[in-house]
């Protein structure tokens, strides 16, 4: 059983590492108990996130990450999905948020792996408080994805 991770990077270059981002997306699903996976992870312009955003989600505007997952987990099943990443918005967030791009970054692919796993957190200031974010966090401090 295997996590296969294949990264694109549309309208330009990032400072994360296609292969950093693949890297932690599989680390992020190696530590919910997934075993085999198919995950594409796209870095994509600001207006073709808000298309999907329009499109699957009802919601209007650029947001900074989008997951789907192709069907539920299922035992001994590969789990596939796919997650966009929208570096305009994630550099607006971290120039908010006083951290470097390139941790933005990788926290958005590790969030963007754990709702492909089926991890989800309420909307607003519960977000940065859920269960979820507290695993992203760990998972991107034990995988050297942010300085904290």
């Amino acid at each position: 059983m295997t996590i296969a991770v294949e990264v694109a990077v549309e309208g330009g270059r990032i400072p994360l590492a296609r292969r950093e981002a693949a890297r932690l997306a599989a680390a992020a699903l190696r530590a919910e108990g997934v075993r085999s996976a198919m995950l594409s992870v796209a870095f994509v312009p600001a207006r073709r996130i808000a298309a999907l955003n329009r499109r699957h989600l009802r919601r209007r505007g650029a947001t900074d990450v989008i997951a789907f997952a192709f069907a539920p987990p299922r035992p001994r099943a590969p789990l596939v999905g796919d997650v966009y990443i929208a570096p305009a918005v994630a550099r607006a967030q971290a120039e908010r948020l006083g951290v470097p791009l390139r941790e933005e970054l990788a926290r958005l692919v590790v969030h963007g792996a754990l709702h492909v796993a089926g991890r989800d957190h309420p909307e607003g200031a519960e977000r940065t408080r859920s269960a979820m974010w507290r695993r992203q966090e760990a998972i991107l401090r034990r995988h050297g994805g942010t300085r904290r």
